[in-house]
């Protein structure tokens, strides 16, 4: 299975979206060629991504933390748009790399493992039925599995699974690593996985999401008793503010886990996140860091939200029950979508390696802020993606 999947041939779309694709890919190429086999690191320094920082036992550029399958997830997304075998090789090297982690049990301990091991392995499985793509990915789904925290029915999310710091908490972000458990239970039929992702998505509607939609970034459980115990933060302003980033994997992760589990609190979990994420967004359709934050604030944007909560209302749309609400969501997507194209990319490609600028990592710990991120370019080309070729599927 080596020929590109038929999605239909393309509609007619703005040619803003079209242009934008193509400084993605004039980008893209550039960096493929200066970075090779190795990893830019989580966010660029000024205009440019560094090479990942040798830690540890990792070297300079090695395949470590939780971000560097956006890099081949984004190849991966470039070679289904093009067909050009540049993007394809690349995607390959990258996977070969991914398959040796796993194996050789390098920095698996993260429940990070899905967005990882989704992008970099399940996504050439899908595409050319790659077989070192579905052993490396299976693999990695057996590894997360380990986090599962039995009586809390929750993954946990970082860490040493001893470590008391961590033991029994688990982060909204987990909602985008629950695909993988699921592709995993579709490929071996065991229901182990299955399990996972329902309960782990039933115990964060109930308790990450708040009574007034909006949603804590963390949430711990006591792991011998399963008693959900408080919410918190990590990144986000305080405890009790609502973190755009979070906020818009709330959109994306709820809506990817009713598509897979039919859970309709799940959809509605989904719309609810969406709702308060549009209601509160400044006058150019893009967030602030947090959304505590309003027009006039002396505060940085978040550009990746933006491009995660696209992608998750293109999601929505396609489940939505209601032809209105559906429409709505769609409306709103293209609209953030078409002020990120406007008001967050480079002028000239040229100018810089990230191709979404004005993005924040961790603000508190003053870590990439105002800078272009792995996870911002990956979903705004996703998001580009969805646009123009309505339908499509990405890996998760």
């Amino acid at each position: 299975m080596t020929s590109l999947p038929d999605t239909g041939a393309p509609v007619a779309i703005d040619p803003r979206i079209d242009a934008a694709v193509t400084d993605v890919l004039v980008t893209l190429r550039r960096n493929i060629d200066g970075f090779g086999l190795r990893y830019p690191d989580d966010t660029t320094d000024g205009a440019r991504y560094p090479v990942r920082p040798a830690s540890g036992d990792f070297a300079a550029g090695a395949n470590r933390g939780w971000t560097t399958s956006f890099w081949p997830g984004m190849m991966w997304i470039a070679w289904e748009t093009t067909g050009d075998d540049v993007f394809r090789r690349a995607g390959l090297a990258h996977l070969a790399d991914f398959a040796r982690r796993v194996r050789d049990e390098d920095d698996l301990d993260t429940h990070d493992l899905g967005f990882l091991y989704t992008l970099a392995a399940v996504a050439p499985w899908r595409l050319l039925g790659d077989p070192e793509g579905r052993s490396a990915a299976l693999d990695a789904a057996e590894h997360l599995m380990r986090r599962f925290l039995e009586p809390a029915g929750i993954v946990q999310a970082w860490g040493d699974l001893s470590d008391p710091a961590q033991r029994g908490r688990t982060i909204i972000d987990s909602l985008m690593n629950m695909p993988l458990l699921t592709w995993a239970g579709e490929q071996t039929g065991d229901a182990r996985f299955a399990d996972a992702v329902r309960r782990h998505t039933t115990q964060l509607r109930t308790h990450i999401l708040r009574e007034d939609d909006t949603t804590f970034h963390t949430f711990y459980w006591d792991a011998e008793t399963g008693e959900p115990l408080r919410g918190a933060t990590e990144q986000g302003a305080f405890d009790d503010s609502c973190w755009a980033r979070g906020q818009a994997w709330g959109i994306y992760g709820f809506a990817l886990n009713h598509r897979a589990t039919g859970d309709e609190a799940l959809l509605d979990a989904s719309r609810r996140c969406a709702e308060y994420f549009l209601a509160h967004l400044p006058a150019d359709r893009v967030p602030f860091w947090d959304m505590v934050y309003t027009d006039g604030a002396d505060a940085p944007r978040d550009s990746s939200s933006a491009a995660i909560a696209v992608c998750g209302l293109f999601e929505l749309a396609e489940l939505e029950t209601d032809a209105a609400r559906a429409a709505r969501w769609r409306e709103a997507a293209q609209g953030m979508l078409a002020s990120l194209i406007e008001n967050y990319t480079p002028a000239d490609p040229a100018d810089s390696d990230a191709v979404l600028l004005h993005s924040v990592y961790d603000f508190p710990k003053g870590i990439g802020v105002d800078q272009g991120t792995l996870w911002g370019d990956y979903f705004y080309l996703e998001a580009l993606t969805r646009a123009a070729r309505p339908g499509w599927r990405p890996a998760w």
